[in-house]
């Protein structure tokens, strides 16, 4: 997690900064609506991102302290991500995004 001397005074600069980027976007929201998901079905819920963009994002999701990796019994050693407690406290503002982009999609037609 990163330290507070290292934020932005914004705390909206702080958000976009933890969740800003497309694919941060996107894995959080499929975690939001699947729960708990592997790597995997993570890739085929993101059409386009690359495995190297996802592997580096669910770690820096992970290191900011967003979500939780559990490795599962087995050979390989199946992985699983699901949202922290901390990433939990999302969902308010995706369900903000979404009833916004709804009401944006009403507007423009």
């Amino acid at each position: 997690m990163v330290k507070k001397s290292e934020l932005p005074p914004c705390p909206i600069a702080v958000t976009i900064g933890l969740v800003g980027s497309k694919w941060k976007l996107f894995i959080l929201r499929e975690l939001i609506l699947s729960g708990p998901t592997r790597f995997g079905a993570l890739l085929r819920a993101c059409p386009g991102i690359s495995k190297k963009v996802l592997a580096e994002s669910l770690r820096a999701l992970e290191a900011d302290g967003l979500l939780t990796r559990t490795v599962l019994p087995g050979k390989p050693a199946p992985v699983e991500y699901a949202l922290s407690a901390l990433g939990r406290g999302l969902l308010p503002l995706f369900d903000a995004m979404a009833a916004w982009g709804e009401a944006y999609r009403r507007a423009a037609e």
